[in-house]
């Protein structure tokens, strides 16, 4: 990149309480549309606002949402809706392909988990089954999950096919709860996919092929999770209607997760961004904003059908790590608390780029760090449990804060149909390292009683790293984009104590 900490900051016009817009350079085509209050508004600096501005005026860009969680990332920032209906953009969906969030609702009231020894052994009966921080996978656990070699390939190339669910002990109904139980090829085929694997493997551009498919189950580390919640539904006749529907019970546990598509994402997604850039350099195009970040691919030509189909793949992946986890946490909560049933709320994604109808037209809609949000009676909802309501949204806040489950109102549709992906960071994990107190962080989550697996818990991932929630949700809520469902209070949290890797 060529910003630096000098560069201005664009101004944004701000017509509404929590809508605004930003100017295009030289006020060419659609502004950039903004949503957040003047406070959230006052967090987005000036390479953000910059990354914002490089990627509007890139080849084929006809919208460009900035979410209230909008912070600087690479190329395009994180917290960000951009739409083609011509070009495909790796940086827009970014190194974690499909990283997502799901929350499984447990039939266990409020109180099973109040006993501290309760929610210890809990925690540990999860560890042994999921695994967190860089590298780690299915061996590295003592009641690990065995990911043949070609359940692994079968889980990549289909997602989560019934034969998959079979052989990973996933109820195969789950499929019915993700946002999108298997992605395909460039061309709508799980053939493309056999075929861009088998190239990828012989020609060595993929390498430990099986490690990284027991990685399956596994939470990796960074900001992934997963979290034991209460669920607290708000108190009104929607909230509730919506709440049943979603299948989420009121002052029972649930369990929130947050994790993607780990070392076969990441390694899919860098492979990308380095083809694409010696494409650049090859052919002397310039890049938007100077910034190899945002190299891209008009669709229709050999580059964007080898990204869509390793996108795809690493989509797949996130979507079977995703199921099978719950799985696990499952089978954790019934050793320690014989009898107790699950069900799968939701999985939805925060980092994919999808086909979707963007005013009446066909359009590839990438989020990065962004979640869908069709409200009731949107078409892509039909023959779906949540046409007559829309489809749960699950966003993570912090353990101390809490997280929401929330559902899209009309509004959304000036926000391209998206929501924020959760609270969004307002401080950089080496700044936050630097600047917070690893006592004051600890004292406060015993205070608030969340436990967790984390000797100390990690300070770039501590509460005061991330934006006040609160005044996201309000940004979101003002601008008319989504409705409350329920709440999620923490009760324990798994995270990576190592270095972070996301």
């Amino acid at each position: 990149m060529t910003m630096t900490l000098t560069t201005p900051k664009p101004a944004i016009t701000a017509p509404g309480e929590a809508t605004g817009f930003l100017p295009t350079r030289d006020s060419r085509g659609k502004p950039i549309t903004v949503i957040g209050t003047a406070a959230i508004r006052d967090t987005f600096d000036a390479i953000c606002l910059q990354q914002a501005l490089n990627s509007r005026g890139a080849p084929g860009v006809t919208d460009l949402v900035l979410n209230p969680d909008a912070h600087c990332g690479y190329g395009a920032p994180v917290g960000c809706v951009l739409v083609s209906p011509t070009h495909v953009y790796p940086g827009p969906v970014g190194v974690d392909i499909k990283c997502s969030m799901s929350l499984l609702q447990l039939d266990l009231p409020a109180d099973a988990v109040a006993d501290r020894k309760t929610r210890r052994a809990l925690i540990n009966a999860i560890a042994e089954r999921t695994p967190t921080g860089a590298g780690k996978g299915q061996r590295s656990v003592k009641k690990a999950r065995n990911v043949e070699l070609d359940v692994g390939r079968y889980a990549v190339t289909t997602g989560a096919a019934p034969e998959v669910c079979a052989a990973l002990g996933i109820p195969a109904h789950w499929a019915t709860r993700c946002e999108d139980a298997a992605h395909t090829g460039h061309d709508g085929s799980a053939d493309a996919l056999e075929a861009r694997l088998d190239f990828l493997l012989s020609t060595g551009r993929l390498v430990n092929f099986g490690d990284k498919v027991r990685q399956l189950g596994s939470y990796g580390g960074g900001n992934h999770f997963g979290e034991c919640e209460l669920v607290e539904v708000e108190d009104n006749d929607r909230a509730r209607a919506v709440a049943d529907t979603f299948g989420l019970k009121d002052g029972h546990v649930a369990f929130l997760s947050h994790c993607g598509s780990r070392g076969l994402g990441h390694a899919l997604a860098s492979g990308q961004f380095r083809a694409l850039q010696e494409r650049f350099e090859t052919w002397s195009i310039p890049l938007p904003g100077n910034d190899r970040e945002l190299v891209y691919a008009p669709l229709g030509t050999a580059e964007a059908d080898a990204y869509l189909d390793d996108m795809a793949l690493g989509a797949n992946f996130a979507t079977v790590n995703h199921l099978l986890i719950n799985a696990l946490v499952l089978e954790a909560f019934q050793e320690i608390i014989p009898g107790v049933k699950g069900d799968l709320v939701y999985s939805i994604s925060h980092n994919i780029a999808r086909k979707e109808i963007v005013e009446n037209r066909e359009a590839w809609v990438h989020r990065k760090g962004a979640t869908r949000a069709f409200p009731a009676g949107h078409h892509a909802l039909h023959k779906t449990p949540f046409a007559a309501t829309g489809h749960p949204i699950l966003l993570p806040g912090n353990p101390r804060e809490g997280s929401v489950v929330m559902v899209a109102d009309e509004g959304a549709a000036a926000s391209c149909y998206s929501v924020n992906h959760g609270a969004g960071r307002r401080m950089g994990r080496k700044e936050a390292i630097r600047r917070l107190d690893q006592g004051q962080i600890d004292a406060e989550l015993d205070a608030c009683d969340i436990l967790s697996n984390c000797r100390t818990y990690p300070k770039d991932e501590a509460p005061d790293a991330y934006k006040d929630f609160a005044e996201v949700l309000r940004s979101v809520e003002l601008a008319g984009l989504a409705s409350g469902v329920a709440k999620l209070k923490a009760r324990f949290v798994i995270k990576d104590g190592d270095k972070a890797d996301d």
